[in-house]
């Protein structure tokens, strides 16, 4: 199955928000993490507000990243060959990032494919329903990558 990710982070480099994976077809992933960093002025005006503005079932308290980790290890257990597809490579790094739980230590994923796919003049963000919200920004990668196939 394929995957569309898109991460919220605390600046560059900065701490994991929130991670969604939406997949062409079937059940929608989506995190919230705790941050006890002081939050970068603009992620707090632009990203910070919008964190639970998804359908109701997927709104959650924020986890720690070991809860974070294991969720998206379970949630990923079904599929034997997911691939995940992403624009912009802080978006991996971040979800790899997650999977470590401890110094050679991560939890049980398949193995994964990932596809970093530019996007000259398309911004997922600014066709977002909710602009620097993970999942909106993940739903409309999607949607333009389904489009490009169309």
């Amino acid at each position: 199955m394929r995957y569309f990710l898109d991460t919220e982070f605390n600046g560059f480099g900065g701490a994991l928000l929130s991670l969604a994976l939406v997949p062409e077809d079937g059940e929608e992933f989506y995190v919230t993490l705790e941050c006890d960093d002081p939050v970068f002025p603009w992620v707090e005006r632009n990203v910070v507000p919008y964190l639970d503005h998804v359908p109701v079932g997927l709104v959650s308290p924020r986890m720690t990243r070991r809860e974070a980790a294991a969720a998206l290890s379970a949630y990923l257990a079904t599929d034997p060959q997911p691939e995940l597809v992403a624009d912009w490579p802080e978006d991996v790094t971040q979800f790899c990032s997650l999977l470590m739980i401890g110094p050679g230590l991560m939890v049980p994923v398949p193995p994964l494919t990932f596809r970093l796919l530019p996007l000259q003049g398309f911004s997922p963000a600014a066709n977002s329903a909710v602009p620097h919200n993970a999942l909106h920004d993940a739903r409309s990668l999607r949607d333009h990558f389904c489009s490009l196939l169309d």
